[in-house]
């Protein structure tokens, strides 16, 4: 519970310091030095807290006085009205508290099992977790099992194995390693209660390339994603490859193979289960494709841990050898295991070890069990420093195999309070350091990493969230509502809820009497769900995370809980709205959204309608996807005002559909908006100008003056320019770059226009730039100087491949994609082929060619396959080549 506290805490203890800072409450007679003293007392008993949150187990006296702290303080720091009397409540309260914790003696209570927590710092010692141990031959195998013979028909492999094996992490390898060798493929993970229509439409959307489909039932969604599968008309696209992942039951198989045609292509379709007969059912009781997955050796076993620990390619110490062995004996060879224990061991002494050893009993000298692993996973968590240990419970709100969004999760533990101000740093920026803490402590699973190596989403592994949602029961933290028969006790105050299914569904509709009182809550999250909670009880709401359900009769529900008289202005400590996940074609935003004063993060799905006057939520950092076709010209030009603004998204949505007057003094009101921020204090970090359509042309964009300096992510794809704007030479912190021109200058690097321009930018990393009309001249990537320096991945897209690479060009260069036309080739021969590519970093590059022409006739494809590797062969053997043909 103390964990749970902690942002109420932090939050008190923030409007008391507001208060005495306040020049009003400091001329009250009396009342400053009250605020003064109660804050003393405050700090006191959150120190206590903290102390009882690193113990293992408390008894029930120091629960009920914990308890009572952290309910009835918050409630009395609500009205700012008669201060005086409220701040002599309080004291009177909290003496009281103190009072029955000093009669009890609860600063003597200790923990029969406590430990000191290791210094969070000491993660950067293993920070690299990419790092795959034990995986070649298994993967190799499952390949091999796959693809080993020339079988035409469909295949249907399993994996099989106790949770923690890494069955996931061996399906994505397979997934990866076979890269190129399909036309289409998709990879989605099921869950013990899975929705699905929503994973078959995730299905479509992979196999497609297109998202935001809007399909209807789950029958006309099958039968989509089958006729796609067997379209007679695009017999290059039939042979596919999908991962389902982490199947629970043969039911949900049975629904989900519906959608996989039986063709004569080659395609294959990897299961993934703990459970032996949902694996033998998914192979049609063909025991020969079930492959089962086995715990790491005690070689394999050895080099996760001391990787993790030591660094890779670092031995162990002979100090370590013998304790390490008896360690690793008890964690069985899971790697889930491996890699929760060794954030405990890595900077520690031999003691430390040595307790560690001897916490773990003896776990697994059998057979795994799954009481064992969550002893493990116990154990970490203890071992946690409070603030993680206060954000890795957060995670309970989301529904089990989420993709998480690391800017949507720090994002909601800053409004909650969880995240401690450090002096010099953005919280953000905080937020998002406690976010890698917990990657590296492998307490949470990456999921997509760019090339600046930062994590970008997560997921929490089923047997962490089973562990972590036991404790947010425990302590009162979250309640999930993941199915009806989900009882939570009358008595108790809501805090955080979460709502992971559609009452509806059930025939029935989640009320609040379900869940009592909401009148503490402060984060609310609703996952395809109609529940609708009251807005007027919500006084403290301050994280708001909607994803709409997408039957149509939902839609239509969700538009009435907005026109039944209810006020969103109420919501006074509303920081996060999030609707940014919600399959909902059109939605009509409160017009009293504008009157929001503490809302920081306004997430909304493109398509979207907000009211005029956004120009007063000056406190707003994040603004996306602001749809410019349907919102006014007067919002537009508004976003000027917004001087906190970190992220910026906007949709150009239907734009080319208006007239041309219109569309003209939109994108002028966009750009004049820009330069507005630009000459302010603002520090805009990202901005996305994206579409589902290329805007024909937008030449006032190329001129824009000042430039946001501060960017660190820019992607223009959504407009195509004239040229590269030189304004982007400034952009000094840009990492991240997505680009679309109608020409370039084929120059190198000495000069001041062109490809020059982005050569010579220090920290780009990550470059997506695509030029529409291909110039008769090669387009020369030079190697003088330092151009390119910081690149390591590139997307070129081009009709034509004419690009010469010079002697060091891109020197950590690690993955390449060529993008073009392949029609024609056969006539235009040799001329097409890049040059210098014998010039690129040779170790460990990855090359994507790929055809974005989909009409090209047969024998231009077998041309420019056959042309291309035989001239990446020669000049780069040791490339990953993978054909998008």
């Amino acid at each position: 519970m103390a964990s749970s506290s902690s942002g109420v805490m932090n939050s008190l203890l923030t409007k008391l310091a507001t208060l005495i800072r306040e020049e009003c409450y400091s001329k009250l007679k009396g009342v400053r030095n009250e605020v003064v003293s109660l804050e003393g007392e405050l700090r006191s008993m959150e120190a206590l807290l903290e102390k009882l949150a690193c113990m293992d187990e408390l008894d029930v006296q120091v629960k009920e006085w914990r308890d009572q702290k952290t309910t009835e303080l918050p409630r009395k720091l609500r009205a700012r009205h008669q201060i005086a009397k409220k701040i002599e409540e309080i004291k009177n309260h909290v003496k009281e508290v103190n009072e029955r914790r000093m009669r009890y003696k609860l600063d003597e209570y200790t923990s029969k099992s406590s430990c000191e927590p290791i210094d969070p710092r000491v993660v950067t010692i293993y920070a690299n977790t990419a790092d795959l141990v034990g995986i070649d031959i298994p993967r190799d195998e499952v390949v091999k099992l796959l693809m080993g013979d020339d079988e035409q028909q469909l295949k249907v492999a399993s994996i099989v194995g106790f949770g923690g094996l890494g069955k996931t992490t061996l399906a994505n390898e397979v997934y990866r390693k076979l890269d190129g060798h399909f036309h289409c493929r998709a990879f989605v993970s099921v869950s013990q209660r899975p929705d699905i229509t929503r994973l078959m439409s995730k299905v479509l959307s992979e196999l497609t390339g297109q998202y935001n489909l809007h399909i209807g039932e789950l029958d006309n969604l099958l039968k989509v994603i089958r006729e796609y599968l067997q379209d007679k008309r695009y017999l290059f696209m039939c042979r596919y490859f999908i991962v389902i992942d982490d199947l629970w039951d043969s039911s949900a198989w049975n629904v989900i193979r519906c959608a996989f045609p039986e063709n004569n292509h080659g395609s294959r379709v990897l299961t993934t289960t703990r459970i032996y007969s949902v694996a033998i059912s998914c192979c049609s009781n063909k025991k020969e494709y079930v492959y089962n997955m086995s715990p790491l050796g005690e070689v394999d076993s050895r080099r996760l841990l001391f990787s993790r620990i030591f660094g890779t390619g670092e031995a162990c110490s002979e100090v370590f050898e013998e304790i390490s062995g008896d360690i690793l004996k008890r964690c069985g060879g899971l790697p889930l295991a491996i890699m929760s224990i060794s954030s405990l061991l890595a900077g520690q002494s031999k003691t430390k070890w040595e307790y560690v050893r001897n916490s773990l009993g003896s776990m697994f000298e059998r057979n795994p069990t799954l009481e064992d692993m969550k002893h493990i996973l116990d154990f970490s968590y203890r071992n946690l420093p409070q603030h993680l240990k206060t954000c890795l419970l957060y995670l309970s709100i989301y529904p089990e195999d989420h993709t998480i969004e690391r800017n949507d999760l720090v994002r909601q533990w800053m409004a909650e309070c969880f995240v401690s101000r450090t002096h010099g740093l953005d919280s953000e920026d905080v937020a998002q350091s406690y976010f890698n803490e917990l990657i590296n402590r492998s307490m949470i699973q990456t999921v997509q990493v760019d090339y600046n190596y930062e994590v970008l989403s997560c997921r929490v592994h089923d047997i962490m969230l089973d562990f972590i949602r036991s404790k947010s029961a425990e302590e009162n933290f979250i309640v999930v509502l993941d199915h009806p028969q989900v009882v939570v006790g009358a008595h108790k105050k809501i805090h955080r809820v979460s709502v992971q299914y559609d009452a509806d569904e059930e025939h029935g509709i989640i009320s609040t009497t379900i869940l009592g009182s909401l009148s503490q809550v402060r984060s609310i999250a609703v996952f395809r769900s109609s529940f609708r909670p009251s807005l007027l009880e919500l006084k403290h709401l301050r994280v708001l995370h909607l994803e709409l359900p997408m039957r149509e009769v939902m839609i239509r529900g969700y538009y009435a809980c907005f026109k039944l008289g209810m006020k969103i202005r109420q919501l006074l400590h509303l920081e996060t709205f999030d609707l940014g996940e919600s399959f909902v074609p059109r939605i009509a935003i409160p017009s009293d959204i504008v009157h929001l004063p503490c809302l920081l993060h306004l997430v909304i799905p493109c398509g979207t309608t907000l009211p005029d006057g956004i120009g007063s939520l000056k406190s707003l950092r994040t603004l996306t996807s602001l749809d410019l076709a349907l919102n006014s010209v007067n919002n537009i030009e508004c976003l000027g005002e917004l001087t906190n603004l970190r992220h910026l998204g906007v949709h150009l949505g239907d734009i080319g559909l208006l007239a041309d007057a219109d569309v003209a003094r939109r994108l002028d009101a966009l750009c004049s908006s820009l330069e507005s921020l630009s000459r302010s204090s603002s520090c805009l970090r990202s901005l996305d100008l994206d579409s589902h359509f290329i805007l024909a042309s937008f030449d006032r964009l190329s001129d824009l003056c000042p430039s946001p300096r501060h960017l660190r992510r820019l992607n223009l794809y959504g407009c195509r320019l004239p040229r590269i704007p030189r304004w982007i030479s400034q952009l000094h912190d840009l990492y991240s770059l997505v680009l679309l021109v109608r020409e370039v200058v084929p120059i190198e690097f000495e000069g001041d226009d062109g490809i020059c321009i982005l050569a010579k930018l220090p920290s780009l990393v990550q470059l997506d730039l695509g030029i529409r009309e291909c110039p008769e001249e090669r387009i020369v990537v030079s190697g003088a100087g330092t151009a390119f320096r910081a690149l390591r991945d590139l997307t070129f897209s081009c009709p034509k491949p004419r690009r010469a690479f010079l002697v060091g060009a891109m020197p950590r260069l690690q993955r390449l994609d060529l993008r073009f036309y392949v029609n024609g080739w056969e006539q235009q021969g040799g001329t097409c082929l890049p040059v210098g590519i014998e010039n690129l970093p040779s170790s460990g590059l990855k090359v994507h060619l790929v055809n974005v022409f989909t009409d090209s006739g047969s024998q231009d494809v077998i041309s420019a396959k056959s042309a291309l590797r035989r001239t990446f062969e020669v000049h780069q053997p040791s490339a990953d080549l993978i054909f998008h043909f």
